[in-house]
């Protein structure tokens, strides 16, 4: 079943496989960059809150630069009384139209439990009447974490591929494995806004 959430062009008939690489610590809170682990050809990127200049937000693009998707975390007096806190991801019109299309919401405690949910709703709903679409299962800073739709379905993993663990101890580099039929796009949307909460490339 194909799932466009960002655009069906990134939904692919069979199993993806990208890796994610963080960009060089010349430029704090610089972001990362996605490949095809077949071709090595470069899908997306992610500019962190070092290159837009502004806390709490984050661009994904597609290999050409062009912008996909604005990520941009709700802050304010909202946000520091509320029992979750909240992304929102707008896509990106070709007049400059921002459309909202997920809601990712994170429980607001400071201690960033491996417990911690993280849940996202996608808009329009239409998936799902739970209230929420996708969740995080696992740990993102272990890199071993899938998202999950509302009926227990992984869609999307994070991990190390065994060759990249001997070549790097460090965890500048995992993989993503897209399930078919899900939207690539939306996926490592949603990976830059864990990498934002979780202090890695992204955050200033």
């Amino acid at each position: 079943m194909m799932m466009p959430i960002i655009s069906k062009i990134y939904c692919l008939s069979s199993e993806k496989v990208l890796v994610v690489r963080r960009r060089p610590h010349v430029v704090n809170g610089g972001g990362f960059v996605v490949t095809d682990y077949g071709s090595q050809r470069v899908v997306f990127r992610v500019d962190g809150c070092g290159v837009l200049g502004t806390k709490g937000e984050l661009m994904l693009r597609d290999g050409d630069g062009d912008p996909l998707l604005l990520l941009r975390r709700k802050g304010g007096m909202v946000e520091a009384l509320s029992i979750h806190k909240k992304w929102k991801g707008y896509s990106l019109e070709y007049e400059g139209l921002q459309n909202l299309v997920f809601t990712l919401k994170e429980a607001n405690n400071y201690c960033l439990a491996k417990n911690s949910e993280i849940r996202i709703s996608t808009h329009p709903r239409t998936i799902s009447n739970k209230g929420w679409d996708f969740e995080i299962s696992g740990y993102f800073p272990d890199k071993s974490c899938s998202i999950v739709d509302s009926i227990g379905n992984v869609v999307a993993q994070v991990g190390m591929k065994k060759e990249v663990e001997q070549v790097m101890e460090s965890k500048d580099l995992y993989h993503v494995v897209v399930n078919p039929g899900m939207d690539q796009a939306f996926v490592i949307g949603i990976i830059a806004i864990l990498d934002y909460i979780y202090g890695e490339s992204t955050t200033c």
